[in-house]
C-alpha cells in the first residue's frame, strides 16, 4: 500500500498531513481473553460462527461477570479491528474494516493512522475515555515524527496536523463520548480535531437493541437469538444503543422505552438506567462534534418504533413525527400520524445524525456503510480536503434490500428488493443479483430477479452452511449488500 505517492513527476501528491483515528462498531473489534490468553471473538474460521451460536457454550466468555459489572475490567482485552466477516442474530452481518483502513491510506504516512479497537461489551463512557485518551497520544507521537514535518512543509499554510475520527456504527458514541470526557477534564481535544465522520452512527439509539434484548422471533433462528439475548442482557455497551426517543406504540400515544420496560423485554434494568443517564448527559452537556459529517443509509427497510405486547416486543416499520411546537403531530381525529422513514436496516434515518448536522443520505446497509466503495469515497475527500471545503454531497438513491439474518441450508427463500412507494414497475429494469462467499467474496450465484405475488426479487436456496454476502445492483450506483447466514437444519 502506498501512502501520499505520485507517479507524475511535479505532482504533489493528494494527501492529507492530520492524524487519522478509524473507529470501529460494535462487535468490530476482535477480542481476547487475557486469562487464557485465547481468542473469543473475531475468528478468521467462519465454521466458528455456526459452533458458538448453535452448539456448546462458544458465547459464554463475552458475558460481562461480576467483576467487569463492578468497574473491575481487564479480563478482556480488544486485539485489533474486525479482519474477517462476522455475524450475529439480530445485527446480521459484520463487513472487515479492511477496505476502511485502505480508504485512510489518503495520508502522508502510516504512522499518521490508528485503528482504535474496543472492548464493546463495556459501556461507551468507559471507551470514550479511552479513546481521547489514545486519540491524544497518538496525535503528539504523529507530531513530533521527522514524517510529520515532512508533510507538513507541504501544507498550504504549514499548520501542526490536526485530528480526524472516522468512525462506523457504535463507534460514533464512542467518538461523541470521548469528546464528552475530554470537556469534562478540560482537554482540548476539540480544538485538536479537524473533522469527525460518523457512518451509520445510531445517535438517538436503535429499536432493534430493543429486539436483541428481547429474544423472541421465527423458530428458524430462536437457538441464536436466544443466545444473543443472554449474552446482551449483561452488556452495558448493549443496553447504551436503546432508542433515546419516543418510539413505544400504545394507540393513541407514543412514549420512550424506560427501564422497567426494558426489564420485562428481557434486558438489564440497572444498566438501563445507567444507559439512560447517560444518554441524557450527551444530549445535555456535550459540545457539538468538530467538523461532524454524518453518513446516513436510507431506503433499507428498518425498524423505527415498536409495541410492547405482554412483554414481547414487535417492531414496527413507522415513525413518529412532532411538529413545530415540538409535540406529537396527531391527524385530525388525534391519533399519532405514522410515516416509513427507513435507513440503513439497522439504524433508522433520524436516528443516525444530529440536529447540528448536515447528513449525507447513501441507500446502504448498515454494515456496508463501513465498506462500499461510494462510502469509502466520500471518507477520502474528506480527509483530502482544504481546511475551508466541506466535501462532496452525494445522492439518496433508491435501492433496498429485504433478506433474512439467517436461513437453513437447503430450503427456499424470498429475497426481496425494495424501492420507493410510488415507483413504477419499470424503475426495477436493470437490478442484478449476486450471491458470494462471504470470506472470498467469490460469486457463486446469479439469482434471476422478477415478480413473485406482489413482491419483487427471488427464491434463493443456499445449498451449503456457511456465511454469504448478498448484493443487489442497479445501473452505475454502488452494489447494497447484507450478509446471510445459512445454516444446517439439524443444528437447530
Amino acid at each position: 500500500m502506498t501512502y501520499g505517492g505520485s507517479e507524475r513527476t511535479g505532482v504533489s501528491p493528494d494527501a492529507t498531513h492530520d492524524a487519522v483515528v478509524v473507529v470501529p462498531g460494535i462487535m468490530g473489534s476482535a477480542l481476547r481473553d487475557t486469562t487464557t490468553g485465547r481468542p473469543v471473538w473475531g475468528f478468521r474460521d467462519l465454521g466458528w460462527l455456526r459452533a458458538a451460536w448453535l452448539r456448546g457454550d462458544g458465547m459464554h466468555p463475552l458475558h460481562l461477570d461480576e467483576n467487569e459489572r463492578s468497574g473491575k475490567y481487564g479480563r478482556i482485552e480488544a486485539t485489533e479491528l474486525l479482519r474477517f466477516p462476522a455475524w450475529a442474530p439480530f445485527l446480521k452481518g459484520f463487513e472487515p474494516y479492511k477496505d476502511l483502513l485502505t480508504a485512510v491510506d489518503s495520508v502522508a504516512h502510516p504512522k499518521a493512522v490508528l485503528p482504535f479497537p474496543y472492548d464493546w461489551r463495556l459501556p461507551v463512557a468507559v471507551n470514550g475515555a479511552k479513546l481521547a485518551d489514545a486519540a491524544h497520544r497518538h496525535l503528539a507521537k504523529w507530531r513530533a515524527s521527522a514524517e510529520h514535518a515532512c508533510a507538513r512543509r507541504l501544507h498550504p499554510d504549514e499548520r501542526e496536523a490536526r485530528l480526524v475520527f472516522v468512525a462506523h456504527s457504535m463507534g460514533g458514541l464512542v467518538t461523541r463520548a470521548a469528546f464528552a470526557h475530554a470537556a469534562s477534564q478540560g482537554s482540548d481535544l476539540a480544538l485538536e480535531t479537524r473533522a469527525v465522520v460518523t457512518l451509520g452512527t445510531p445517535f438517538f439509539g436503535s429499536v432493534q437493541t430493543a429486539a436483541i434484548l428481547n429474544g423472541n422471533h421465527s423458530p428458524v433462528a430462536f437457538l441464536p437469538r436466544c443466545r444473543m439475548q443472554a449474552l446482551s442482557a449483561t452488556l452495558p455497551g448493549v443496553h447504551d444503543l436503546l432508542p433515546d426517543y419516543r418510539c413505544v406504540d400504545a394507540g393513541a400515544d407514543v412514549h420512550r422505552l424506560g427501564p422497567t420496560d426494558v426489564a420485562a423485554l428481557g434486558g438489564d434494568k440497572e444498566l438501563a438506567r445507567e444507559a439512560q443517564a447517560f444518554q441524557q448527559r450527551m444530549r445535555e452537556h456535550v459540545p457539538e462534534l468538530p467538523g461532524h459529517r454524518a453518513v446516513v443509509g436510507v431506503a433499507q427497510p428498518t425498524a423505527q418504533s415498536l409495541r410492547l405486547d405482554a412483554g414481547v416486543v414487535r417492531e414496527q416499520y413507522v415513525a413518529f413525527r412532532r411538529n413545530g411546537d415540538g409535540e406529537l403531530a396527531r391527524d385530525r381525529d388525534g391519533i399519532p400520524g405514522r410515516h416509513d422513514r427507513a435507513g440503513d436496516g439497522t439504524v433508522y434515518r433520524d436516528a443516525a445524525y444530529l440536529s447540528s448536522t448536515e447528513p449525507i443520505w447513501l441507500p446502504l446497509q448498515h454494515g456496508a456503510l463501513a465498506k462500499d466503495s461510494t462510502a469509502i469515497k466520500y471518507v477520502r475527500a474528506v480527509l483530502t480536503e482544504y481546511d475551508q471545503d466541506l466535501g462532496p454531497a452525494l445522492g439518496a438513491g433508491d435501492i433496498g434490500l429485504d433478506v433474512p439474518d439467517l436461513v437453513e441450508a437447503g430450503n427456499p427463500w424470498l429475497l426481496r428488493v425494495r424501492s420507493a412507494p410510488d415507483s413504477d414497475r419499470a424503475t426495477y429494469a436493470g437490478i442484478r443479483c449476486t450471491i458470494h462467499d462471504a470470506d472470498t467474496d467469490r460469486q457463486i450465484a446469479k439469482p434471476a430477479l422478477g415478480w413473485h405475488d406482489g413482491d419483487f426479487g427471488a427464491r434463493i436456496t443456499l445449498r451449503a452452511p456457511r456465511l454469504y454476502r448478498i448484493k443487489v445492483k442497479s445501473g452505475g450506483n454502488a452494489p447494497v449488500t447484507q450478509l446471510v447466514l445459512a445454516v444446517d437444519p439439524a443444528d437447530d
